[in-house]
């Protein structure tokens, strides 16, 4: 059987640790192995991560004595530790549903060329809320790595949750580790590193992992989120084209495109806060200059916003005059979330 290696960096997760480990560890039609690492957390993760590592030979245990921080964690297990033919980078809180290794598995295994596997994940918040999976035939959809980079940079935005991707060891050697400049969008970063040089594939028809979404996280405004994660998946771009532009063909043209994605879902935030009349609350000035300062160029977006300010937001909001496009980008935005289910982009 194939042998995949998961590493589970922990901090402060104990109450979670247990049952990542064991959705790990019964997985069926693969060889396992697991390291937990504790990034020195004041809980007691120790003490669960040794009980784990003591019950199951398949699981090592090791404690950081000082906070190393999530970055070099995950490059300490990935890139000092795993050594099988495909690796996984799991968080503590989340968890893998059963039988996802060996689908994921079986498609690297047919197709050297694909260097990343991934699939849907299901959010939840507690155990109790888990959805249940119907049992039902799955395949996937093989893309292409130039295709599937490409896309990336036409959408500006992350499709992967990351408990549900898989990487063909070989791949995650040779593309290494995380950057430590990128600790919030590190992972879009090494997809799109990944893509670069291999192919991508998306399992359909049956979920791959369980992501937890935490209410602490929940409670930030989405206003204060949305320039700082446009800002975060500019600098995975940057990042990305910085240092791998000599192994992309056409790299301007993807980079441009990638600007001028991002600068557009931060021009269309600023005109949603007009149709709300919540301009002061949504920091539309900051999206803007983000905006003309990614991508200085006219755009739609550009131009609706130009026709908004023109109106003055409380009459936008009273007179809801711009509310039919706002309904088209809706409808256009629960299409492709569908498309994203069964394509995985």
């Amino acid at each position: 059987m194939s042998t995949v290696d998961v590493v589970i960096p922990c901090y402060n997760y104990a109450r979670y640790l247990s049952a990542c480990v064991h959705s790990v560890l019964s997985q069926c039609g693969v060889n396992v192995r697991v390291l937990v690492i504790d990034d020195c957390s004041s809980d007691n993760t120790a003490q669960i991560g040794q009980e784990l590592a003591a019950a199951d030979s398949r699981v090592e245990f090791r404690r950081h004595e000082v906070n190393k921080g999530h970055i070099a964690t995950y490059n300490e297990g990935l890139m000092g530790w795993s050594a099988a033919e495909y690796s996984v980078l799991l968080s503590a809180d989340d968890l893998l549903v059963p039988g996802s290794l060996s689908r994921a598995v079986q498609i690297m295994d047919i197709d050297k060329s694909i260097g990343l596997v991934y699939g849907r994940s299901l959010y939840f918040a507690q155990e109790d809320d888990i959805p249940r999976i119907k049992s039902r035939e799955c395949s996937y959809t093989r893309w292409l790595g130039t295709e599937w980079l490409e896309g990336r940079c036409q959408g500006g935005h992350n499709v992967i949750s990351s408990p549900e991707v898989v990487v063909r060891g070989t791949v995650q050697r040779a593309v290494g580790g995380y950057r430590p400049e990128l600790p919030h969008t590190g992972d879009l970063e090494m997809w799109l590193r990944i893509a670069a040089v291999s192919n991508i594939a998306y399992v359909r028809g049956v979920p791959q992992a369980y992501y937890r979404v935490h209410a602490a996280s929940m409670q930030r405004t989405k206003y204060q989120n949305k320039l700082v994660d446009l800002q975060q998946r500019k600098a995975a771009f940057d990042s990305f084209f910085q240092h791998h532009q000599n192994v992309v063909t056409d790299a301007y043209r993807l980079h441009d495109l990638a600007n001028r994605a991002l600068a557009r879902e931060a021009l269309w935030e600023a005109c949603r806060a007009y149709d709300r009349n919540e301009v002061e609350e949504c920091a539309a000035n900051e999206l803007e200059r983000f905006a003309t300062t990614t991508y200085p160029k006219v755009t739609p977006e550009s131009v609706a916003l130009r026709r908004r300010r023109f109106v003055g937001p409380i009459i936008c909001n009273r007179t809801q005059v711009f509310a039919i496009p706002a309904i088209v980008r809706r409808v256009c935005s629960l299409l492709r979330h569908e498309r994203w289910k069964w394509q995985g982009i």
